[in-house]
């Protein structure tokens, strides 16, 4: 199982998370309103943003981002993939989301 994190728009997390889900490409995903200060094109940038902690079988990781990187509206979309300790995470829990996702 793997957690990807992607920061979006505000305005965009929720639409897209609702498609990730309903195709199957994710069990869940929460959404985290955050601040963000980077530097873009030698510009210091601060945002709010929504982070998306999508929770996805680590063989849907692909598919996943695929899928991620077509509705992403940012030029550069940050998609990163946390692995999950599945040993140590409850396995319902883990099941389920295999489950979800078509596994």
């Amino acid at each position: 199982m793997r957690i990807i994190l992607s920061n979006l728009p505000p305005d965009k997390g929720t639409e897209i998370a609702k498609v990730l889900v309903q195709e199957g490409l994710a069990a869940c995903i929460n959404l985290f309103p955050i601040k963000s200060v980077y530097r873009w094109k030698g510009e210091l940038c601060v945002d709010d943003e929504v982070t998306l902690f999508i929770k996805v079988p680590h063989e849907k990781v692909e598919p996943l981002k695929a899928r991620l990187l077509a509705l992403h509206p940012y030029e550069l979309p940050e998609i990163l993939a946390l692995d999950v300790d599945e040993k140590d995470s409850h396995a319902a829990y883990v099941k389920w989301v295999r489950e979800c996702c078509g596994g």
